[in-house]
């Protein structure tokens, strides 16, 4: 049996998945990244080659994405580096083809792609803010005393509506305690914020935009049965959820290697379970070739630069690609 790996390297989470060649996810595994992005790789590709039971020349093809793509594919060896907005929509159009809107919720940040015809033709993400994103919710369960897997449940629990402001974080937790002193439940508190985040998501990613259904919510946040609740309300029809949805940027990924390896016919560059042994070291310089003073990133491999980006004209680059 063939098997496809899919690495998402985020900000909060890395997500390590395996598919065999009719699309089934046969191992993932969610990992807190800590702000230690290749260790976590590490950790995945090792737990990945323990719990397989599959031996390297079994691995037909490996992707990357998220924010930490580029290092973790030069890590393991990635056929194919893809961004997160590719990643996502390749997954889920795979599994539903006729999806028109993609919601996306993360740890640290929020996108919404929309697609026709199975390809992507618009998309917004939001990096800045992080209302309404897994971290901020986590904070947010954390202060009012709830663990975050039944912050959802509680919000369902409300018995009246109440007006949460969430257009920033500091404004949303400030009227949080401000309705608290008014005497509101935790319940109609947490089914507020729900409804405030969900409010400022679709004025911000969504504006000038055309909405259609099916809608599809994944990332982490699409566990949270209040957040799915208050979509619902606010798009006025039901929402999909995927079985795999806090892997899909994975899922994704090994999508794309999938389809690259077979078109290509090439071998998969896969370094092997080994690699996560390797001395990786990263570094960064500025460069000053010219007026852009691009900050150049550059990863050494056993005291040899194996890769470097981040050079606007491709000099850096270019000069590791042989």
């Amino acid at each position: 049996m063939k098997i496809y790996v899919g690495i998402d390297v985020g900000s909060v989470s890395t997500n390590v998945i395996a598919m065999d060649q009719n699309y089934n996810v046969v191992y993932k595994e969610y990992i807190r990244t800590n702000g230690q992005p290749l260790e976590s790789v590490k950790k995945g590709l090792k737990m990945l080659g323990e719990n397989i039971n599959s031996t390297i020349d079994k691995i037909a093809g490996i992707g990357t994405t998220g924010s930490g793509r580029q290092l973790a594919g030069i890590m393991v060896g990635a056929d194919i580096i893809k961004n997160e907005i590719t990643a996502h929509a390749s997954a889920t159009v795979q599994f539903y083809p006729d999806v028109n809107t993609i919601f996306e919720i993360g740890g640290q940040d929020s996108k919404i792609i929309l697609i026709k015809d199975k390809m992507v033709v618009d998309f917004s993400m939001n990096t800045v803010c992080a209302a309404g994103t897994g971290s901020f919710l986590d904070h947010q369960a954390e202060r009012l005393g709830v663990p975050i897997q039944e912050f959802g449940d509680f919000a369902l629990t409300a018995k009246k509506d109440v007006r949460i402001a969430g257009r920033c974080t500091v404004f949303a937790e400030s009227d949080m305690i401000a309705k608290q002193q008014f005497g509101f439940s935790k319940a109609e508190i947490i089914k507020g914020l729900c409804d405030a985040l969900v409010r400022n998501y679709i004025n911000n990613l969504g504006r000038g935009k055309t909405l259609k259904p099916p809608f599809v919510f994944q990332g982490g946040v699409a566990a949270n049965k209040g957040i799915k609740a208050a979509f619902e309300r606010e798009v006025g029809c039901e929402i999909i959820i995927p079985q795999h949805f806090n892997v899909m940027g994975a899922i994704g990924a090994a999508i794309l290697a999938k389809e690259y390896i077979e078109r290509s016919g090439k071998k998969s560059k896969f370094r092997g379970f080994d690699a996560a042994d390797f001395d990786f070291i990263p570094a960064s310089m500025e460069c000053n070739g010219c007026a852009n003073c691009c900050e150049v990133v550059k990863v050494d491999l056993n005291g040899k630069t194996v890769a470097m980006w981040g050079d606007k004209c491709g000099k850096w680059a270019n000069s590791i690609a042989g």
